[in-house]
């Protein structure tokens, strides 16, 4: 049973829902670091990736795996583990994404 909609798992709405909904945006993908409150460690930032829920966690999968580095998706930004921004826009741009450097 799922909890959210208490219809059986294999019926489920709420997950179809979540998974269809993809935040409007202005279809481009933005590439930034950011150290605040990380005790001065370096994370690439990338926002308003225009996919489903599953299909950025795997984006975000196969940029790490093409940085060779840690990462995460917290609230629809994928964070990678230090300094990657000219190598994610290349493969961003590679994919067909409309890519945009944010920052210094």
């Amino acid at each position: 049973m799922c909890p959210a909609c208490g219809e059986p798992v294999g019926q489920c709405v709420c997950r179809q829902r979540q998974a269809a909904a993809v935040p409007p945006g202005d279809g481009v993908v933005r590439v930034s670091r950011e150290t605040k409150g990380r005790k001065g460690k370096g994370v690439t930032l990338i926002t308003g990736v225009p996919v489903d829920e599953d299909a950025l966690h795997d984006l975000a999968t196969q940029l790490k795996r093409r940085c060779g580095a840690g990462g995460t998706v917290k609230d629809r930004v994928i964070e990678i583990q230090g300094d990657h921004r000219d190598l994610l826009a290349e493969e961003l741009t590679r994919q067909g994404f409309t890519v945009k450097r944010v920052g210094g």
